[in-house]
């Protein structure tokens, strides 16, 4: 195992560099979790692992509840399958509870009033009811809660962790949320120990060769119930160390291929190649990939070339054309300047606008 191994691994492992899944569902379930606070960019990542889908056939899974979005680990919002959303978030919700409750405090939102605003929530969204987030501002307000900016977007997440809400289906642009119970039909429930060894092999199956710092990161779990849960799938995975670090990933995965070179993908900063991760070192000098995700919503698209975070790209939507811009940190050779170019073009058929490259 070395550095180049674990890129190819991932790729692989992830989806990108053969785009495996037939269908939303498949991606979402095999990742575990796809992050997604940029609806957008969520949308894409997914694309890029389904073959010949577009980001209409993405948009109408959402919409039917084939994949919910709802805060779920860390926290932040992600895309989740019907069938695991009540275990995870049975699992994740106290430890991102406990990372909230600060705040919480802060702008005075205790058990009593978070009890009342579920209540009203509830009963709001009941019968199949999707309301907008506005929409339940003033459901609030006439329930006499007072609901800030920031009141608002905890009291709502807080429902979301409760297992009382998730996404409904788009109005328009706008979100909506529904009643999980009417989302979602019921699910065997699963232990705590069967919780953990689930999320873990999710995750390693998902996104390996990945380390264990990795794996705590990404679900949000404290390390030593990540250690837990990784001790009770160690059998199911295969591990390698090098640079006094060890990686694990499932033991069914066969070989990956070799990715045709040079591979060149347009990313969102918050794909799951690029998020997934406490060490992003193989993808990335730290100071790149580190300083990219730092700017949060100021800078959220990177160009990897050969598995590795090579520049920036940007976007820009004109009537019947989208521009893409890239901003590499060294010049291309001309077979990644192709390569590029045909994901610009990718982009463009994923979204149903052509798409151009300018300078």
């Amino acid at each position: 195992m070395n550095a180049s191994e674990v890129i190819k691994l991932r790729l692989h492992n992830t989806g990108l560099s053969h785009s495996p899944f037939k269908s939303v569902a498949d991606a979402v379930s095999h990742l575990g979790a796809v992050q997604a606070q940029n609806f957008a960019a969520a949308k894409w990542a997914l694309g890029l692992r389904i073959k010949n889908s577009t980001d209409e056939d993405i948009e109408k899974a959402f919409n039917e509840g084939t994949i919910l979005r709802t805060h779920v680990m860390r926290p932040t919002w992600h895309f989740v399958v019907p069938e695991d959303i009540r275990w995870m978030l049975e699992l994740t919700a106290p430890r991102v509870k406990a990372l909230l409750a600060h705040y919480n405090r802060k702008i005075e939102l205790d058990d009593a009033l978070l009890a009342r605003s579920n209540a009203a929530v509830a009963r709001a969204l009941q019968g199949h009811t999707y309301l907008t987030r506005q929409e339940l501002k003033t459901v609030l307000t006439n329930t006499g809660i007072e609901t800030d900016v920031q009141r608002l977007a905890h009291i709502i997440m807080w429902a979301e962790l409760d297992g009382l809400i998730c996404s409904g289906p788009r109005r328009g642009k706008q979100f909506t949320y529904a009643l999980l119970e009417e989302r979602v039909g019921e699910e065997k429930k699963l232990s705590r120990e069967q919780a953990l060894a689930r999320l873990a092999l999710n995750y390693f199956t998902g996104h390996g060769p990945a380390q264990l710092k990795d794996f705590s990161w990404w679900s949000g779990l404290a390390v030593k119930d990540a250690k837990v849960a990784l001790d009770l799938i160690e059998s199911e995975l295969k591990q390698a160390t090098f640079d006094g670090k060890t990686y694990y990933w499932s033991s069914t995965q066969t070989g990956a291929a070799t990715p045709k070179m040079p591979s060149a993908f347009l990313l969102s900063i918050y794909d799951e190649y690029t998020i997934a991760y406490k060490d992003r070192s193989d993808i990335s000098e730290a100071r790149d990939i580190e300083k990219m995700i730092s700017m949060g919503n100021a800078l959220t698209a990177v160009i990897i070339l050969n598995g590795k975070v090579a520049g920036t790209w940007d976007k820009t939507s004109k009537k019947n054309i989208i521009e893409i811009r890239l901003n590499p940190f060294r010049k291309l050779k001309k077979d990644e300047q192709e390569a590029l170019e045909s994901e610009v073009a990718r982009y463009g058929k994923f979204v149903g606008i052509p798409a151009v490259l300018v300078k």
